[in-house]
């Protein structure tokens, strides 16, 4: 079974830097997509990104453009996400989730993922 596991949430102030990890395993296929979403209490989950693993390619919602940025490392099946100039509106519990062999990545937002971490909590102080 494919497996996701979220690390590197915190406490951090507003300005400040956060990396988050998510750490894929349970599956032989090199063809995946993974995204990150994340929720805030009384709000609806909403995507962030995400990252094919052929090509590295990235894709972003408008709002966190410029703020924040998608990796991979390939060798150790895990992806990052890089968030820079946080703000209190960044506040969530931010989860990743896989789909395998995606197609049309730039349509990213309307998969289905059928796997998900359990998500780490990002909390951004004023």
């Amino acid at each position: 079974e494919v497996q996701l596991v979220e690390s590197g949430g915190g406490l951090v102030q507003a300005g400040g830097s956060l990396r988050l990890s998510c750490a894929a395993s349970g599956f032989t296929f090199d063809d995946y997509a993974i995204a990150w979403f994340r929720q805030a209490p009384g709000k609806e989950r909403e995507g962030i990104g995400c990252i094919h693993s052929t090509d590295g390619s990235t894709y972003y919602v408008d709002s966190v453009k410029g703020r924040f940025t998608i990796s991979l490392d390939n060798a150790k099946n895990t992806v990052y996400l890089q968030m820079n100039n946080l703000k209190p509106e960044d506040t969530a519990v931010y989860y990743c989730a896989l789909r395998p062999r995606p197609l049309l990545l730039q349509l990213w937002i309307y998969f289905e993922f059928t796997s998900w971490g359990q998500g780490t909590q990002v909390t951004v102080s004023s």
